[in-house]
């Protein structure tokens, strides 16, 4: 069976499934995200949900069309993992890597030990009332930014062999 044929012979029950089920796994991880600085959550177990939904899309899919339509690779088919797949994830490794790192590197601007978390509470906001900016999301977006480029390089990989 070739990567191209691997869509067209999972059923109409799994297709279905995997439409509704991908946006609330891609949501799930955003609240996780949003809320891993303070609770439990973060960047680790988000990025790892977000590469869970893609492996759902590409085993029920195949590798070819979730690369035709999701990162408009055009029509060509994927024979071989190349350096074109791997090139995309990569980006968002490094700038997860850079992300996580000048997060840290940012308390040390400002004199306070690496990593040291800084808060600020904005108040009086007409919807929200009071919103909360950490600097600790900045740490926790690159490490969602690294798990998901590395599990999706891995994902592409392994997906296009």
């Amino acid at each position: 069976m070739s990567a191209s044929d691997r869509g067209t012979d999972t059923t109409v029950i799994a297709r279905t499934v995997t439409r509704v089920v991908f946006p609330l796994i891609l949501l799930t991880a955003i609240a996780l995200l949003l809320r891993g600085h303070n609770l439990p959550g973060g960047g680790f177990i988000a990025g790892v949900l977000t590469a869970a939904a893609f492996a759902l899309l590409y085993v029920i899919y195949g590798l070819d069309p979730v690369g035709e339509d999701l990162l408009d690779r055009g029509g060509a088919p994927t024979v071989a993992a190349g350096p074109a797949i791997v090139a995309e994830y990569r980006l968002a490794f490094a700038a997860g890597l850079g992300l996580a790192v000048a997060g840290g590197i940012a308390a040390i601007a400002f004199g306070f030990p690496f990593l040291t978390q800084a808060v600020l509470f904005v108040e009086h906001l007409p919807i929200y009332h009071e919103l909360e900016f950490a600097s600790a999301f900045v740490f926790d977006l690159g490490v969602y930014l690294v798990v998901v480029g590395a599990l999706l390089t891995i994902l592409a990989v392994v997906g296009a062999e």
